[in-house]
C-alpha cells in the first residue's frame, strides 16, 4: 500500500509500505477520505514517526466482521472500556487512552490503517463520505465544548474567535442549538467571509466588548488574553483546539469579575447520534466547507494551501461521489 511520510520542514513523501495485518483486537481500514485539520501543522513543520491523519471515514476490510464492507469513521482516543471515565460514558477522557490514532498509532493519510474495534464508527448510509469526517473534530468536539457551556449560558452576545474549521463548524453548531447574535473575527478574509455568509456578524474589536459566551478557536495567546477579558461577567469562555504554549496575563479586566472557562479536548461516543443529527440537518451549509479533494500526491500542495489560508477544511480522498 501507499501511505504519507512526515519527514518535516513541509515536506510528505509517498512511500509504499507492507499492508498491514491485524490482531484479534483490531480491523484493517480501507481509507475512503481523511480531512485536514490545524493540528496537522506540527507533524507537517517537525516531522513524525508514523503516518499522521486524524479525522478517517473508511471501509472495513474484515471478513467475518460485523462490520465487513460498512463505512466507518475512526474514533481517534484508543479508549480501554474499564476505567472509571468510560464507564462513565466519558470516552474522551479516557484513563487507559495513552494512544491517539493518527498521532502515537499510524493515521488515515495512506490506503490503509488498523485500527481498533472500539475506535470504530458506522457511518449511516445518508451520509455522504467526504462530509463524515466533520461529525469527528468540526462537529463533535465544538459540539460538545457548546453542550458543557448550555449548562451555564443559553442565550446572549456569543463571539467565536478564529474561524479555522473548529471555528466555521461550531458557528454552525452554536445555531443549530439556537444561540443567535454571533459574532466572529478571523483576520483571513476567505474564513471571515465564509462565516459571514454562514450567518455570523463580522466583529470589530473598537466595539463595545462584553460577551456572555466566548469561543476562543485559534489557540493564540492574544485571543485567549481578549477573551478572558470581553466575556461578560457570569459567563462563559470555551477553548476548542489546541495550541503550543500559554501565556495570559491576569489584567484587572480578568481579575475583578466571575466568569467560567470550559475546555473541549473532544466528545464522548455518547453524543455521536446527537452529532449525526447536526450534520443530517444541515448537509448543505456543512458542505461548503469541504472545498478540495486530493488523491495522496496532491497532499504536499493541499498542506501548503490549507496552512496559508486558502482552504477551509480539505481532504485526502480516494472517492469519486459525482
Amino acid at each position: 500500500m501507499r501511505c504519507a511520510k512526515f519527514t518535516g520542514d513541509g515536506n510528505i513523501q509517498i512511500v509504499e509500505a507492507d499492508l498491514p495485518v491485524p490482531n484479534a483486537q483490531e480491523v484493517l481500514l480501507r481509507v475512503l477520505a481523511c480531512s485536514l485539520c490545524g493540528s496537522d501543522a506540527r507533524p507537517f513543520k517537525l516531522g513524525w514517526p508514523v503516518t499522521p491523519g486524524h479525522e478517517i471515514v473508511g471501509q472495513v476490510d474484515q471478513l467475518g466482521h460485523a462490520l465487513h464492507r460498512k463505512r466507518c469513521l475512526v474514533y481517534i482516543p484508543v479508549w480501554c472500556g474499564q476505567c472509571e471515565q468510560c464507564l462513565n460514558q466519558q470516552t474522551q477522557l479516557c484513563e487507559n487512552a495513552t494512544d491517539l490514532m493518527g498521532w502515537q498509532r499510524p493515521g488515515g493519510y495512506a490506503e490503509a490503517l488498523l485500527v481498533p474495534t472500539q475506535c470504530l464508527l458506522p457511518v449511516p448510509d445518508d451520509i455522504p463520505t467526504h462530509l463524515a469526517p466533520l461529525l469527528l473534530d468540526t462537529i463533535g468536539t465544538a459540539a460538545h465544548g457548546v453542550r458543557l457551556a448550555s449548562r451555564l449560558v443559553q442565550s446572549g452576545r456569543v463571539l467565536i474567535m478564529g474561524l479555522g474549521p473548529i471555528g466555521l463548524g461550531a458557528l454552525l453548531v452554536l445555531q443549530h442549538f439556537g444561540y443567535q447574535s454571533i459574532g466572529a473575527y478571523d483576520p483571513n478574509p476567505l474564513r471571515l467571509a465564509t462565516a459571514i455568509t454562514l450567518g455570523a456578524q463580522s466583529f470589530d474589536s473598537d466595539q463595545r466588548t462584553s460577551f456572555a459566551l466566548i469561543l476562543e478557536c485559534s489557540g493564540k495567546d492574544q485571543a485567549r488574553q481578549q477573551a478572558l477579558e470581553w466575556v461578560a461577567p457570569g459567563g462563559v469562555v470555551i477553548q476548542l483546539g489546541e495550541a503550543d504554549a500559554w501565556s495570559v496575563q491576569e489584567t484587572k479586566a480578568i481579575r475583578r469579575k466571575d466568569f467560567f472557562y470550559v475546555r473541549s479536548f473532544y466528545f464522548p461516543i455518547s453524543e455521536y447520534q446527537n452529532n449525526i443529527e447536526i450534520l443530517r440537518n444541515d448537509m448543505d451549509r456543512f458542505n461548503r466547507l469541504v472545498d478540495g479533494k486530493v488523491p495522496l500526491e496532491g497532499l504536499q500542495n493541499l498542506f501548503t494551501q490549507f496552512f496559508s489560508g486558502q482552504k477551509l477544511k480539505p481532504q485526502f480522498s480516494l472517492v469519486d461521489e459525482g
